[in-house]
């Protein structure tokens, strides 16, 4: 009996050995970031570096603009102070008197003695 009883308890021993083997699991561990949050993290980090780029850009242009725009109104300013010597070079190589007094140094009489200053040139 002893052996039978040994040979029911080696056969037993078998059986739940054979249980506790077929009874693991293979636990799959959770990852950090799922592929779903990756493909999303990726495509929002892709949308901020193209918004960034786009603002440098865009801040480059607006930049290069204004300094062109600096450079057209002091071209600007320059002209104009050119324009405000040439009329008053005008006025000063208009005046009647130094007509006069170049037209008797070089000779010319005077017939009339209304000189009048010619504001207006008329051109048809």
């Amino acid at each position: 009996m002893s052996a039978e009883k040994a040979k029911v308890l080696h056969d037993s021993q078998q059986q739940t050995q054979t249980q506790q083997q077929q009874t693991k699991v293979h636990v799959h561990k959770k990852k950090w970031v799922s592929t779903g949050e990756k493909v999303l993290y990726t495509l929002v980090s892709s949308l901020a570096i193209a918004a960034s780029v786009f603002i440098v850009s865009y801040s480059s242009s607006l930049d290069s603009m204004n300094r062109d725009i600096q450079k057209l109104e002091g071209n600007i300013s320059d002209q104009k102070v050119v324009n405000e010597n040439l009329q008053y070079k005008i006025k000063e190589l208009s005046d009647p008197e130094r007509i006069l007094k170049i037209a008797k140094k070089n000779g010319l009489k005077i017939h009339q003695s209304k000189v009048k200053q010619a504001d207006t040139v008329s051109g048809s």
